[in-house]
C-alpha cells in the first residue's frame, strides 16, 4: 500500500506541474514584449528553453510513472513471484530518484522565471512612473 500511495502521489504532483507548466507558458507569452524591452531576452532564453525541455520530460515521466502504477499488481496478488517483485521494487527505486530530480528541477526553473518576470514588472512600472 506504501508503494501505491508513494505513486498516486506522484501522479498528483507531476499533474499539477502540467498545470503550472500552462501557467508559466501563459505568463511568459504575456511578457515576452517585456523581457525583450527589458534586455532580460538572454537571461530569460535558456531557462525558456530547460522550461520546455522540462515540459517534455514531464509527459514521459507521468507515462512511466502510470505504467509503474499499472504494474504495481504484480506486489499485491497472491502469486509469488520474488523477480518480478525485485524487480518492480528496484524500478519503484529508481522513479522515486528521478521523480525527485525532475521536482527539484522544475522547481529550480520555475523559481527562476518567476524572479525574471517579476524584474520586469518592476522595470515596466518604473518606466511607466518615469513617463
Amino acid at each position: 500500500e506504501e508503494l501505491h500511495d508513494e505513486s498516486k502521489k506522484w501522479l498528483s504532483e507531476l499533474n499539477f506541474f502540467i498545470f503550472l507548466q500552462d501557467f508559466l507558458n501563459s505568463m511568459i507569452k504575456d511578457y515576452t514584449l517585456d523581457i525583450i524591452d527589458s534586455d532580460m531576452f538572454s537571461t530569460v532564453q535558456p531557462v525558456v528553453d530547460s522550461l520546455n525541455k522540462s515540459e517534455k520530460e514531464l509527459v514521459d515521466l507521468l507515462k512511466k510513472v502510470q505504467l509503474h502504477e499499472n504494474q504495481l499488481q504484480i506486489m499485491v496478488d497472491e502469486v509469488n513471484q520474488n523477480r518480478m517483485e525485485n524487480a518492480y521494487l528496484d524500478t519503484h527505486a529508481d522513479l522515486e530518484k528521478e521523480v525527485h530530480r525532475y521536482f527539484e528541477k522544475y522547481r529550480e526553473a520555475k523559481t527562476k522565471i518567476f524572479e525574471i518576470v517579476s524584474q520586469v514588472i518592476k522595470r515596466k512600472k518604473q518606466k511607466r512612473l518615469l513617463n
